[in-house]
């Protein structure tokens, strides 16, 4: 008898197993019928999980499209470049011609033949001024430069030529415009040959930029540049005992590998260009370490607004456990009933789980559509190319089945305490 007992027990665990999956899709059904029967109550618990889902995946979608859109700003100006501005680090200015007169035009000369890294160097002059052509004003930002300006800045012409050192040298008054100013003066006319004034000194329009976009609130496509001596004499009448005074020196560097070594040259070589014994006064800035730390500030913004957007998913949660216990007191009769036939304490626990649960998916699955919807939204009407996660998707569907699990055991495991005499009698 011993030997024939053995095949029996090894036919009971698929049996069981079998059960168990029967009684899961029972519970389940039973849960999703009584949840359709309360379709409004049902749908009102979801909107915590509906916000909450899709205010976590809409602020890391929009934290994301932060971070790549200065990323592409910093970019757009150039990764291996260094910026030197005149005046001491953190010190405000008020405008261009208050600004330090000590950097000059023969600083970037210099930076450009002593420090072997460098590419090309730019130097600028610039101030807001206004263009007018015939009767058409635009307040406009002008800048003062030399032929290098093209290459180490990253534009690039539409229509025209661009500066020559002639231009600088004798300083000519040419101008070369950007490819939305031009259109606000010209329209549809071509601009190139004719007659503006920059801030009532007339310029010859050489040339027309192709598009370059907004760069960290400057819109260069509403810029214009002249030479950068015209400039300093002609408009803003910037003088300097030391030379052709600048604002700005931009410098582009071979290999983003070098930047900090030429950063430390520039710095020194400028040192000993102004005799500076004490405080310097300059600032070199460094556009790779600039996007670094606006790549950082941008992920701790997000960190921060999808934290606060997370508390609404606590807030749906604490719903879900309301409306259960509600639910609970609600349904004492058939709980009661379902007990006295020869339900478990098992069972109705599982049932009213199954039912928060359901509550805490679905509303995730709905707020992840909404997130999503809201991301696109974000994409097409605002410059911020925000994206979609899909490790963001899987974590607020997965967090918001959690918070249903974990609110929906305190109501389950008071309905599954129910005595089924008491729970018959107040019924």
């Amino acid at each position: 008898m011993t030997n024939y007992q053995l095949p029996i027990t090894n036919y009971q665990l698929p049996i069981t197993n079998y059960q168990t999956i029967m009684n899961f899709i029972e519970s389940f059904k039973m849960a999703g019928q009584t949840l359709l029967a309360n379709k409004t109550r049902s749908s009102l618990t979801m909107i915590g999980m509906i916000v909450g889902n899709a205010s976590v995946i809409a602020m890391i979608g929009i934290g994301e499209g932060a971070q790549n859109f200065v990323g592409g700003q910093v970019k757009s100006l150039g990764t291996n470049v260094l910026i030197v501005r005149a005046g001491v680090p953190n010190a405000s200015r008020s405008s261009i011609r208050n600004a330090p007169q000590t950097l000059i035009v023969e600083d970037g000369k210099a930076i450009a033949s002593q420090v072997p890294s460098v590419q090309g160097v730019s130097a600028e002059l610039n101030s807001s001024e206004l263009v007018r052509y015939g009767n058409k004003n635009v307040s406009s930002l002008i800048f003062g430069t030399i032929p290098e300006f093209l290459t180490v800045r990253n534009f690039e012409m539409a229509k025209g030529r661009f500066l020559t050192e002639l231009d600088v040298r004798q300083n000519n008054q040419v101008v070369i415009l950007g490819s939305e100013l031009a259109e606000k003066l010209f329209a549809n006319t071509n601009p190139l040959g004719e007659q503006v004034r920059v801030k009532n000194v007339s310029m010859k329009v050489i040339g027309v930029f192709a598009e370059k976009g907004t760069s960290f609130g400057t819109n260069y496509d509403n810029s214009a540049v002249v030479p950068i001596a015209t400039m300093a004499n002609r408009i803003v009448g910037r003088k300097s005992p030391y030379g052709l005074a600048v604002t700005s020196l931009f410098i582009s560097i071979q290999d983003e590998s070098k930047m900090d070594a030429a950063q430390f040259q520039v710095e020194n070589l400028l040192r000993l260009r102004h005799k500076i014994t004490t405080e310097d006064d300059f600032t070199v800035r460094n556009q790779k370490d600039l996007m670094a730390t606006m790549g950082s500030i941008s992920g701790v913004l997000t960190l921060m607004l999808t934290a606060v957007a997370s508390i609404s998913l606590l807030v749906g949660g604490i719903g879900i456990m309301n409306i259960m216990l509600v639910s609970v007191s609600e349904r004492t009769q058939e709980i009661g009933l379902r007990k006295a036939i020869g339900a478990s304490q098992h069972d109705i626990l599982f049932q009213f789980i199954i039912e928060a649960v359901i509550l805490s998916a679905a509303g995730g699955i709905v707020g992840t559509c909404v997130g999503v919807g809201g991301i696109l939204l974000v994409g097409n009407f605002t410059p911020l190319q925000a994206g979609i996660s899909p490790v963001a998707i899987a974590l607020a569907v997965s967090v918001s089945g959690g918070v249903g699990l974990f609110f929906g055991v305190i109501p389950a495991r008071q309905a599954a305490k129910l005595d089924p005499i008491a729970a018959l009698r107040s019924a």
